[in-house]
């Protein structure tokens, strides 16, 4: 009976953490000091646990990226590097796409001036925490990239193996780090956002632009996928709608499952429905599972352009492409956990955006909320790429043929 009992999922925990910071943080305004006094506990919390995050960043982009980029040294040559450079135009479409409809739709839905004032007034009175614990990084955001290109670049060509396989154990312990300690961990640092949220009075904005938020990223999602499938469609000269419904399994799939690779074996099963060689589903599909997260970048995107106009900070196109163009390199580096985008992204949020430890916990508290849908748009994504790669390789083989 014991081995039926399934875990409570991130997602349903998040879920309560958010609904019982609500409710504590409304009780505890009718509470006078005692409400003041669970407030600052969990302030507390989350001072700690943020700074253990900003800690562990560094840690978590050279133990992901390395590997990650060590990992694209290996493959089928040309094919290898043509797939490549068109998962990453396909994610640095995907952000542009989410950048240009957020900038013209997020203005009208997601309330910014109560809510900085509000949270401002909160932050300067009631809710400092009660004490600090200092956990300096052994090295800053930009210098760990610097360091993770370098080592994952030199690794590919000169197939240092010893030197691979030292970062790939390290990137093991990372990744165990995440999902055994950090994740675990992020409802109560959820829990205590909210918490004093709720205590601050800015909960009803906020979670009505979350919803707001969450209808326009899986509208992207939706027409990301279509785009997708255009473009391959033509090239192959495949009806798009056609090729879109043969991956509707591997889109389902991959809501439940919330992980691009778990769902490889579906989806490879659906791009050869869609006519895909099996030599070109079988390369294409597993590698695409770990470098191309279209829906990912749309969510991260639209999640951070979110956070920043609820605080008041103006948005603009020189400072999110850069952002976005980082984004895509850095999905190279996602750990195959619920969740995992968002963590691998935290060093490009604090450092070219300047997010602090709140604004990522509201990052992780919005994306983690619509995970499986951005999964599920990745691995269809994955799909199109494929049919776009076996059109492009038949065509060579046939001009090499003749």
């Amino acid at each position: 009976m014991e081995k039926q009992k399934k875990k409570l999922g991130l997602l349903p925990k998040l879920i309560i953490a958010i609904v019982l910071g609500i409710i504590v943080g409304f009780a505890a305004q009718k509470m006078g000091s005692a409400g003041e006094m669970i407030i600052r506990l969990g302030a507390t919390y989350n001072s700690i646990f943020g700074n253990f995050i900003s800690f562990c960043i560094p840690l978590i982009i050279i133990g992901f990226v390395v590997p990650g980029i060590a990992d694209l040294g290996e493959g089928a040559g040309k094919t290898l590097a043509i797939t490549t450079l068109v998962a990453y135009g396909s994610t640095i479409i995907a952000g542009t796409l989410a950048f240009g409809v957020d900038s013209a739709l997020f203005p009208h839905l997601v309330d910014a001036g109560m809510f900085i004032t509000d949270a401002e007034n909160a932050e300067e009175t009631v809710v400092a925490s009660l004490f600090t614990i200092d956990m300096p990084a052994i090295m800053g955001v930009m210098s760990a990239l610097l360091v993770s290109f370098i080592l994952g670049l030199g690794i590919a060509v000169t197939h240092a193996d010893p030197l691979k396989r030292v970062m790939v154990d390290f990137g093991s312990i990372i990744e165990k780090l995440v999902g055994s300690i950090i994740i675990p961990l992020l409802p109560i640092h959820v829990y205590g956002i909210f918490a004093k949220l709720a205590y601050a009075g800015t909960i009803v904005e906020l979670m009505t632009s979350f919803i707001k938020v969450f209808a326009v990223v899986i509208c992207l999602h939706i027409v990301i996928i279509i785009f997708q499938y255009f473009v391959a469609g033509t090239v192959a000269k495949k009806n798009p709608f056609s090729l879109i419904k043969n991956m509707i399994p591997a889109y389902t799939t991959a809501i439940g499952t919330q992980s691009s690779a778990a769902t490889i074996p579906v989806t490879v099963e659906c791009t050869k429905k869609n006519g895909v060689s099996d030599a070109i589903a079988q390369f294409v599909c597993p590698l695409c599972a770990t470098i191309h997260l279209s829906g990912s970048t749309i969510t991260l995107t639209s999640c951070s352009i979110a956070v920043m106009m609820m605080l008041g900070q103006d948005v603009t196109f020189g400072q999110m492409f850069p952002f976005i163009l980082m984004l895509g390199v850095t999905m190279v580096a996602a750990p195959g956990v619920p969740g995992g985008a968002v963590m691998a992204a935290l060093g490009i949020l604090e450092s070219m955006l300047g997010f602090d430890a709140d604004m990522q916990g509201l990052m992780i508290a919005l994306y983690i909320a619509q995970d499986s849908f951005g999964t599920a748009c990745n691995v269809t994504g994955d799909g199109a790429i494929a049919v776009l790669m076996d059109a492009i390789t038949s065509k060579k083989e046939k001009k090499a043929n003749a």
